[in-house]
């Protein structure tokens, strides 16, 4: 069996002109030096290039480095013959398609059906009519034709999936099925791997304001600002939400992710794009976040990119316009909420130069910061989550992305399990620490967690 054919690939793709008005190359397999004669005349004066093989296996050896758009097939050769040479070449192309007409002395029904079974297209007898085989040429090129336009059609359909229908950057569904694929990529190689969050800032009020048209060219340039940042092609940018995207940049080091993320700032910024409503700048904004995984033992893609969303929050709590970083090999992150201030100061000052911190005033904040960033430990105060029936311990439990996450709840009494008398939905990890604690004990009962 032949190898691979080395020039597929140039073959599937499709003609920038129909082959009706191109000069063919049309394969002629024909072991009659007559024949092969007169044969090559028709096909020139059909304005083509005829590619001579005298037997089936020299056919097959010339088809292995040389692309063909038709094939004219005699049946009756020595050796291999035509029915034999159309099956193999048939197996070799697997999916690509190219004409293939027999030609033959035999008129029966059985033969004519033989020929078709083996993959030809059509079948012509003996002695041959210039006036006939310059039609069939003429038929089987509008068909192929027609196929490559189809193919070329499938083709653009399936870009199109894969792309935001406004800003072209990839979608959601197809980001994640490359950057896994990268992802992949860099665990076999053990390179350096990171990813950027970026957010334009307030877009909200810039969409209010100017309206849908200008918020949707806003984002078609900043999107065009942003790939001009990425200049190799295996970054991958990505529209994740409405205002929010992700790039990929594979084989990338954090200082490299810093650049790339100063730059997409810097960029934007650069477009002079007017928001009067924002109160970062007088022009549109982004804030990017980045995280870098040196080794991907350990890790997983989904951790990257949680990283690079707690970093995304500390850019906005920083003031925005600006990037903020996180390493995957250092603090854990906690996410603190509690309804009294001064609670809420008090376990922040124990525990940031141990851990990254996220907060949250109230329970909906909590739960939407919780849902995105993923931390490692939820801390909160007893009277934020047993408040209004207690909806945050419950929708905790309830969400997909968060039950998992262990929950320490900070409370003044020395038997909490009673408050959870009304509730027997709860995350599935569940620590106490009794009011009043030492940095000590706190410090204790977090590692506990996330240990």
């Amino acid at each position: 069996m032949i190898g691979a054919p080395v020039w597929l690939p140039a073959i599937i793709i499709p003609r920038l002109v129909g082959l009706l008005n191109v000069v063919m190359k049309i394969l002629l397999v024909e072991d009659s030096a007559t024949l092969r004669h007169a044969m090559c005349q028709y096909i020139r004066e059909a304005g083509h290039e005829p590619v001579v093989a005298h037997s089936g296996e020299e056919a097959l050896q010339l088809l292995e480095d040389t692309p063909v758009d038709m094939i004219i097939m005699d049946v009756e050769m020595p050796g291999l013959d035509g029915f034999e040479t159309t099956r193999l070449i048939r197996e070799w192309l697997g999916g690509h398609w190219i004409p293939i007409i027999f030609l033959t002395g035999k008129s029966e029904d059985d033969s004519y059906r033989e020929g078709i079974e083996a993959g030809g297209d059509d079948y012509l007898i003996k002695p041959i009519s210039p006036i006939i085989i310059k039609a069939k040429i003429r038929a089987m090129a509008r068909i192929a034709q027609m196929r490559d336009q189809l193919k070329q059609l499938n083709a653009e359909l399936a870009a199109l999936s894969q792309m935001d229908s406004l800003t072209q950057a990839l979608n959601r569904r197809t980001f994640n099925e490359q950057a896994e694929h990268e992802w992949l990529l860099a665990k076999r190689h053990q390179s350096p791997t990171s990813v950027l969050m970026i957010d334009v800032d307030h877009f909200k009020p810039y969409n209010d304001h100017y309206g849908h048209p200008a918020g949707d060219e806003c984002l078609k340039k900043v999107t065009q600002a942003m790939k001009s940042c990425l200049n190799r092609p295996a970054d991958v940018l990505g529209r994740y939400g409405g205002e929010e995207f992700i790039a990929l940049l594979p084989n990338t080091d954090s200082a490299g992710a810093k650049r790339v993320g100063q730059c997409i700032i810097e960029t934007v910024r650069a477009l002079q794009l007017e928001h009067k409503f924002s109160v970062v700048a007088p022009v549109v904004t982004v804030s990017v976040g980045g995280a870098t995984c040196n080794y991907t033992t350990g890790h997983t893609l989904e951790d990257v990119i949680k990283g690079a969303d707690r970093a995304l929050y500390k850019a906005k709590n920083r003031g925005r316009d600006c990037y903020q970083e996180e390493d995957l090999t250092s603090h854990k992150t906690l996410l603190i909420s509690a309804r009294s201030a001064n609670q809420m100061r008090q376990t922040v000052e124990l525990l940031q130069d141990e851990c990254n911190i996220v907060t949250a005033d109230t329970s909906d904040e909590c739960l939407e910061i919780a849902e995105n960033v993923r931390p490692d430990l939820i801390i909160v105060d007893a009277d934020a989550v047993f408040h209004n029936d207690n909806y945050l311990c419950r929708q905790l439990a309830q969400r997909r992305a968060t039950s998992t996450i262990p929950l320490l709840i900070l409370t003044d009494s020395d038997s909490p399990e009673h408050l959870l008398a009304a509730s027997t939905v709860r995350p599935q990890t569940l620590a106490w620490l009794q009011k009043p604690f030492t940095r000590e004990s706190l410090e204790a009962k977090v590692q506990s967690l996330l240990g």
